[in-house]
């Protein structure tokens, strides 16, 4: 016979118990005093990286940087408001043992870094969903923001009146995406997407200007491919200067420099005219010989690898024109793991699915695209927001 106990009282009661029973000269009974079952409280982080599976819980945790890709995480210069990492302690380093927390707009003002880089090693209770983040375990659509403990979250600057542009924050931009794979995920995606101011051919000159300037230097630009930074007055068409390349090769289509896919500034990027001839319509693939002028390119015949460096930048930008550009568009543009012409396709898929997953977005490239946002198209791409859903649509 054996008796299940709550504990605290049972823990009493069993002591009165056994001397009864003992006094009585009954033997064979077992008593069990059961363990107390866990609070639904707060998660550490530790569980929570564990166990993501889309439930809505509580974690607490230190905050130690803000989370910029799948493994980079930095503690100052923070890019945005968008993000924080935590982690069960505050000196946690390693981002493997970190938690990736999505900031919804009414919360950046009090919770994000850039606006409160004190917040650092801060211990706190954040609610939302877990699921992953930037291709890593996270929390987002978070809906309460605490400091450990129960203290309120601290209201923001009266005199700021925050974001009025819902559309600001990624999370919002995409909420009718949420829960979708698939064809459906891109479909979806497409629609969103759509919605974009399109330039002249002319213009997207003055919009480089702006999207790809060199943090270190406003009068210059970063060439894609070499990484040069080049004064922005020198563009053209000579050797030296820098011009306007199509990542998406625009004979792969042959939509030309047509306001919409020709102009289309999430794929156009400033590169050196030598090294864009030399890139030319080729497709993207490992492999070649040696590029001057391009430290880490390599090309053959067919095709053209770019230095690690912007790997998965090139590839976002690939994945960003196949969903953009669909039947009805003028062109509809897809990937496949072929070397091709002048058809509507770009390829080499696998090769640009490895890209992605080894060079996750980088804090230039997000702030490239919050730029073409809020400055150029009013448009995002997607997989610079939410990596994980390259491997939702493509694998």
């Amino acid at each position: 016979m054996t008796l299940i106990l709550g504990r605290g009282r049972a823990v009493l009661l069993a002591l009165v118990m056994s001397l009864t029973l003992a006094t009585a000269g009954i033997t064979g009974l077992t008593l069990v005093v059961s363990a107390p079952a866990q609070a639904a409280g707060e998660l550490t982080v530790a569980t929570a990286v564990s166990s993501q599976d889309g439930s809505t819980r509580t974690v607490r945790g230190y905050v130690v940087g803000q989370p910029t890709g799948t493994s980079t995480v930095v503690t100052s210069g923070f890019p945005n408001d968008y993000a924080l990492a935590i982690a069960d302690s505050a000196g946690e380093t390693d981002t493997g043992d970190m938690l990736y927390v999505q900031i919804p707009s009414q919360h950046r003002a009090a919770w994000g870094l850039q606006s409160n880089p004190g917040l650092m090693g801060e211990r706190i209770d954040v609610t939302g969903v877990l699921t992953a983040y930037f291709s890593h375990p996270g929390l987002k659509s978070s809906s309460a923001f605490a400091y450990a403990g129960g203290d309120p979250t601290p209201d923001p600057d009266p005199t700021d009146p925050g974001p009025t542009d819902p559309g600001s924050d990624p999370g919002d931009y995409y909420a009718s995406a949420a829960g979708l794979s698939g064809a459906a995920l891109k479909a979806e995606l497409h629609d969103i997407i759509s919605d974009q101011t399109v330039l002249s051919y002319s213009e997207v000159w003055v919009a480089l200007r702006d999207t790809d300037e060199d943090p270190s230097n406003p009068s210059n630009v970063i060439e894609l491919y070499s990484g040069t930074s080049i004064s922005k007055t020198s563009n053209g068409g000579s050797v030296g200067d820098w011009n306007r390349e199509h990542v998406w090769a625009k004979s792969h289509g042959d939509f030309g420099t047509s306001p919409g896919p020709g102009t289309d500034v999430h794929h156009l990027r400033p590169t050196d005219v030598q090294v864009n001839s030399t890139r030319s319509n080729k497709d993207f693939d490992e492999g070649g010989s040696g590029v001057s002028g391009c430290s880490g390119c390599y090309t053959d015949g067919d095709s053209f690898e770019p230095p690690d460096r912007v790997k998965g930048d090139v590839a976002r930008m690939i994945f960003y024109m196949a969903t953009r550009y669909e039947s009805g568009d003028g062109v509809d543009l897809e990937v496949n793991d072929s070397i091709n012409g002048s058809t509507p396709f770009h390829g080499r898929l696998s090769a640009l699915l490895a890209w992605h997953s080894q060079d996750p977005p980088s804090a230039f490239e997000m702030r490239r695209n919050d730029r073409i946002f809020e400055q150029w198209q009013g448009n995002r791409n997607p997989f610079i927001d939410h990596p994980e859903w390259v491997d939702a649509i493509w694998n």
